[in-house]
């Protein structure tokens, strides 16, 4: 069957064929959808390809690094195939920052793994400006440089602001207002930063992401999550709170 399924998105046009890809990832088939969008050799399908992969991970019960090499090599096999498309970029973005947490501070930076992210980034927004998922991670950069060195090596070594950051969050939301995962994201990112300075904020994002229409079954999952955090935050139960954060955001034990 699944060579089956192959063999007909190969044949397919390129934008159905990502479709096809598509659908496959929204139905939680993140295997299927990653050997679909290798298969495809396009460039949308193997973003797709690298956001099933990076969904695989952060569904995980711990943190999996060979999981996120392969979502980077994927995001790298798509720019190739066309470096104007901005979502492989986003992708070897995240998987990156990801990948960063689990090796640690020192090892990332010699592997120059913020550096790399960031470009990245910068260039997801040069071919799509409006492109939420590249602005929401953006500002989760500069708020993850801030929270791992501090606001004066963050601005002096990198460029990173926590105002830039909420500014850029402030944005995503605002291209995406109906995004499950922009909304969850910003509030989990601000939960690992501080999570009693922007505590109004994290809850509010937090029940966007909850009242939003979940579009894949990754955004269901996330929108579970939304819910669990939201309610340890209105009981005070501030550990169990933080570590949660830190398991969904992929920090090893």
């Amino acid at each position: 069957m699944r060579a089956v399924l192959l063999a007909l998105l190969l044949l397919a046009s390129p934008a159905r064929a990502a479709d096809e890809i598509f659908t496959l990832y929204a139905e939680g088939r993140y295997e299927q959808a990653i050997r679909a969008g290798e298969a495809s050799r396009s460039a949308p399908g193997l973003a797709i390809a690298a956001r099933a992969a990076l969904a695989e991970a952060m569904l995980r019960p711990q943190p999996c690094l060979s999981c996120l090499e392969r979502a980077e090599t994927l995001a790298r096999a798509g720019i190739a195939a066309d470096p104007g498309h901005a979502d492989n970029h986003v992708w070897l973005a995240a998987a990156l920052g990801h990948q960063a947490r689990i090796l640690g501070k020192v090892r990332a930076q010699v592997a120059r793994m913020p550096n790399e992210s960031r470009a990245a980034l910068d260039t997801a927004l040069r071919h799509a400006p409006d492109n939420a998922y590249a602005v929401s991670a953006l500002g989760g950069w500069n708020i993850e440089i801030v929270r791992g060195g501090g606001a004066y090596l963050a601005r002096t070594l990198y460029g990173a602001s926590e105002p830039e950051g909420i500014a850029l969050f402030d944005r995503a939301v605002k291209l995406a207002p109906g995004n499950v995962a922009v909304h969850y994201q910003v509030a989990l990112s601000l939960l690992g930063f501080d999570a009693d300075k922007y505590r109004a904020r994290i809850a509010a994002e937090l029940k966007a992401a909850q009242a939003a229409t979940a579009a894949t079954a990754y955004e269901r999952r996330m929108q579970d999550r939304a819910g669990e955090l939201l309610g340890l935050q209105a009981r005070g139960a501030d550990d169990a709170l933080q570590a949660r954060v830190r398991r969904y955001q992929g920090y090893p034990d």
